[in-house]
């Protein structure tokens, strides 16, 4: 019995994998970690957050404070938000943000930028090229 050469057994089990395997996405916004202490939620990685999404802290504690309905501020590396919230909701809204703030809604890439001009905020893609207004 001939044995086959690493060379030819490598061969034939790439003619054997499906074109493409899988594709992972670059971007992943990471979950939120904290806890409640009290009737506060305090959010323990909001820097490793906006640090991902390439945005002031400031950006995203503000979106978040008014669409979660609840009082909050910034404390060192923390966001304390004065109300009990769960990680999922949290998420949720971050989700929602990145969406309407940091994808491009045409690519779909989140290489993107805000832009203040007049009285309007712009995300402006780098990959595509696309400018939308944002509220």
């Amino acid at each position: 019995m001939m044995q086959a050469s690493y060379e030819e057994l490598l061969k034939r089990g790439m003619k054997q994998l499906p074109e493409v395997v899988i594709e992972i996405s670059r971007f992943e916004v990471p979950k939120v970690k904290g806890h409640i202490q009290g009737n506060k939620t305090i959010i323990s990685n909001i820097n490793e957050i906006v640090e991902k999404l390439r945005r002031p802290v400031a950006h995203l504690v503000k979106f978040l404070l008014k669409e979660l309905a609840a009082p909050g501020e910034l404390k060192k590396n923390f966001l304390v938000i004065g109300a009990k919230t769960p990680a999922s909701r949290i998420n949720e809204k971050i989700s929602e943000y990145v969406q309407i703030y940091v994808i491009c809604p045409e690519c779909k890439k989140p290489d993107t930028k805000l832009k203040k001009e007049g009285g309007f905020t712009f995300i402006v893609c780098q990959a595509c090229g696309a400018k939308k207004t944002v509220k």
